[in-house]
């Protein structure tokens, strides 16, 4: 079981700032970093590249972050993450990505939650900062709401305690995504908790503007999908398998349904094939915007929300295939940038 940690005691909370190529987001992620509310614990800032081309590192010292600079073959937040809280001193270590701005007062706001011996890691509400910049993170924002309370897992900014970390050996580093999910699921093994707090915690900026952009991001999700179910698959818990198999099906539904729709139309020479296609997908992506209506009261970004949840089936399993195709030739994909 871990430690407590102490809320009264003052603790040292080490931030740690992983990031390749983020030039002003960068600098935007620790400026916030620096400026937050810190009463009754004392902070420690380290930045963690992983082989930019541009000058985060320089800039990330010039803010007053010790730094670490990774020359990784085969880049990924995971080794990032883990050479952060390795040389870190704090008790408490908070992840960030380089592209997110930090709420001034979450960290003082979550330490208390550790008072709990069995909450391990605490994250809040992370949401985007420009949502209106495209359709395309207008959208993907309400991917980020989640209800507060225990959750199976966390994403990328997360407080955690160090004790834990140690104890299960951090990130799995040869997992170019899905690393938080899967550490987590160790975590719970231990009979601790992933506690979501009804807090902001982070604004990130998505950046994506362009159609490839999003779907190279969607391929990305495909490939943790597969990979973390396909090396879990003989463990007691068989950890998303369900999601991956539900995806497969899905994208099956919506390609094949097309494919017969166009095929429909083809033949019988009339459009009534691929408008009942139409109005099938549309009902079903209208389904899916009512029933996320609690995310938000913006209907544009529900209507887009819903259609989305059913488009992106295909590129998440393209990203499944990709992933079953590098382990058959005995390959690894390096790490997916959309940026």
């Amino acid at each position: 079981m871990a430690p407590q940690t102490n809320p009264r005691e003052h603790p040292l909370v080490s931030v740690v700032v992983i990031g390749r190529n983020e030039g002003a987001r960068l600098q935007r992620c620790l400026q916030s970093v620096f400026a937050m509310a810190h009463p009754g614990f004392d902070l420690e800032v380290i930045y963690v590249d992983s082989g930019s081309k541009d000058e985060s590192v320089a800039m990330a010292e010039a803010a007053g972050a010790r730094t670490i600079a990774l020359t990784p073959v085969r880049p990924s937040a995971a080794l990032g993450r883990n050479a952060g809280w390795q040389a870190a001193n704090g008790s408490i270590v908070l992840f960030l990505d380089g592209d997110t701005v930090l709420h001034p007062e979450f960290v003082a706001a979550s330490l208390p939650e550790f008072a709990e011996p069995r909450v391990a890691v605490v994250w809040g509400h992370r949401r985007e900062l420009f949502p209106r910049r495209s359709l395309y993170i207008r959208v993907l924002d309400l991917d980020w709401v989640y209800r507060p309370g225990l959750t199976p897992y966390c994403g990328g900014d997360a407080l955690f305690r160090r004790s834990v970390l140690q104890q299960t050996g951090g990130f799995d580093a040869s997992l170019i995504a899905g690393e938080e999910p899967e550490l987590c699921r160790r975590i719970r093994a231990l009979d601790l908790d992933i506690l979501h707090v009804d807090r902001p915690m982070t604004g990130h900026d998505l950046a994506i503007t362009r159609f490839p952009q999003y779907w190279k991001r969607l391929t990305r999700a495909g490939h943790a999908f597969a990979e973390v179910s396909d090396r879990l698959r003989n463990t007691d818990e068989a950890f998303w398998k369900g999601e991956a198999t539900r995806n497969r099906n899905r994208c099956l539904a919506v390609t094949l349904g097309l494919v017969a729709a166009v095929a429909g139309s083809i033949l019988r020479k009339s459009v009534v094939p691929f408008a009942i296609y139409c109005a099938l997908f549309a009902a079903f992506s209208l389904r899916s915007a009512w029933k996320a209506r609690w995310k938000t009261q913006d209907r544009v970004a529900l209507l887009l929300f819903g259609f989305h949840s059913h488009l992106q089936q295909v590129p998440i399993y393209l990203g499944q295939l990709q992933y079953r195709w590098s382990h058959w030739r005995g390959t690894r994909r390096a790490l997916v940038e959309y940026k």
